[in-house]
C-alpha cells in the first residue's frame, strides 16, 4: 500500500499582490484616498447608493425606537396612574442633582479631551481627502430618509 503524499502550494501575499494592482489598491495599507482608486462617477454612486441604504435602516430603525419608546412610557403612565407603580420624586431629584455636579461642562472654552480631538481631525481629513464620496453618501442618506 503506497504512503498518501500530501503537498500543498503556499501563498505567498506579497508576491501575489505585487502582480495584481487592483488587489494592491483595494487592501494596501498606504493605498489612499478613493479619489485616487476611483473616477468621479464610481465614487457618486458608492456613496449614493451606501447612504440611501443607510438613511433607509436608519428611517425604520428610528421609527421602531420611537414607537417602542412612546410605547413603554405609555405603559409606564397607564401603571402609574392605576396604582402599579409609586415613583419617589425626592429620590429622582436627589439624584439628577448628583447626576448634574458629575456632568458639570468646563466654562473655561471649547477644550476638547486630546482623544476626542484626534478622532476628530481623523474624521476631518478622511472627509477632505473624499470629498466626493462623502458627498454622495449625504445626498443617499437623505434619499434614503425621505423614502
Amino acid at each position: 500500500a503506497g504512503a498518501k503524499d500530501d503537498t500543498f502550494n503556499v501563498l505567498d501575499l506579497a508576491e501575489y499582490t505585487k502582480n495584481r494592482p487592483w488587489w494592491r489598491k483595494m487592501f494596501a495599507p498606504s493605498s489612499g484616498s478613493s479619489a485616487e482608486k476611483y473616477n468621479v462617477a464610481t465614487q457618486l454612486v458608492i456613496g449614493g447608493v451606501t447612504g440611501w441604504c443607510t438613511g433607509f435602516i436608519f428611517q425604520k430603525v428610528g421609527k421602531l425606537a420611537a414607537t417602542a419608546v412612546g410605547g413603554g412610557f405609555f405603559l409606564l403612565q397607564i401603571a402609574n396612574h392605576t396604582g402599579y407603580i409609586k415613583v419617589d420624586w425626592n429620590l429622582i431629584q436627589r439624584d439628577m442633582n448628583k447626576a448634574k455636579q458629575q456632568l458639570k461642562f468646563h466654562t473655561s472654552g471649547d477644550k476638547m479631551p486630546p482623544e476626542v480631538k484626534s478622532r476628530v481631525d481623523e474624521v476631518v481629513i478622511f472627509l477632505k481627502k473624499n470629498a466626493i464620496l462623502t458627498g454622495g453618501f449625504a445626498g443617499g442618506f437623505m434619499f434614503g430618509m425621505a423614502s
